[in-house]
Order: C-alpha cells, then sequence, then structure tokens
C-alpha cells in the first residue's frame, strides 16, 4: 500500500460530492484491505462534520457583524428554522442521521452539517447523528462496491 493511495482516497473521501462514496471506491478499486479502507475513510469523512460546524459557526459570527448579513440572515435563516420546526421536532437526530446515511450525491456529512447548523441542532448531538449515519453509509457503500466488485470483475469459467 503506498502513500499515494492513502492521499488520493483522502482526496476523494474529503471532496464535497464524492465523500465517503468517492473515497472508499477508490480504496477498495486500489486493493487496499476492506477493514482498513473502511476505518479510514469513515474516520476521514466523520472529521468533515465538527470541521464544517466550526467553519459556519465563526464565519457565522464574523458575517452577523455586518447589518446587512445580520438582516438576511434573520430573513431567510429564521423563516426557514421555524418553516421546518414541525419536521426536525418529529424526526430530529434520527432523521438527519437517515440523511447522512443514504449515499446519494447531495447526502452526506457536509450536506448534514450545513443542515443541522441552519436549522439550530445542538452541535454534539449532530455531531453523533452525522457519525452514525456516515457509518451506515460507509457499510452500504462497501457493500455495493463489493457486490460490484463480484458481479463484474469475477473470473469466467
Amino acid at each position: 500500500m503506498t502513500l499515494e493511495i492513502f492521499f488520493w482516497t483522502a482526496f476523494w473521501t474529503f471532496v464535497p460530492i464524492s465523500e465517503l462514496r468517492g473515497g472508499l471506491w477508490f480504496a477498495l478499486a486500489n486493493s487496499m484491505h476492506p477493514l482498513l479502507a473502511y476505518g479510514y475513510c469513515v474516520l476521514l469523512n466523520i472529521l468533515v462534520a465538527p470541521l464544517v460546524l466550526l467553519f459556519l459557526h465563526t464565519v457565522h459570527k464574523l458575517l452577523y457583524k455586518w447589518q446587512s448579513y445580520a438582516k438576511l440572515f434573520e430573513k431567510l435563516i429564521e423563516r426557514s428554522r421555524k418553516k421546518v420546526k414541525a419536521k426536525v421536532d418529529k424526526y430530529g437526530y434520527i432523521g438527519l442521521t437517515l440523511f447522512v446515511a443514504i449515499p446519494l450525491p447531495i447526502t452526506g456529512a457536509y450536506t448534514g452539517a450545513l443542515g443541522a447548523w441552519v436549522l439550530g441542532m445542538d452541535k454534539k448531538k449532530s455531531f453523533l447523528a452525522i457519525s452514525i449515519g456516515v457509518c451506515i453509509a460507509g457499510i452500504i457503500v462497501y457493500t455495493a462496491v463489493q457486490l460490484g466488485i463480484t458481479l463484474f470483475f469475477k473470473e469466467v469459467s
């Protein structure tokens, strides 16, 4: 296993659209041990959530000092929070976990963290929900990749 494979696996895992789906596929396609590939990609993808939450919180605090941003934030974000409050109260962190767990292009740790921040959800609980969702998505992606390898690359007898 070369450092280059670890680098590109990390790269594809950190790219917002690709995330775990791209990183885990790349690692397995390049013969990384399946448990190492799963653990490495899941850990890297889990790290996305606190980084995004910290970034959004920090940038928001800096921008909120500007009156035009504060007004826009109050108008758009607060109104959005009120509109979806009932659904967030109903599905909450389980809904966040399931959203992140579905391995589709616009679901994942980045979008989950952004959604949790926009909806004003607790950071620690959101991080846990996103982490569980990433672990589930990892199992789904791993299974799909292994199934694909078995179906498309098995030797013809």
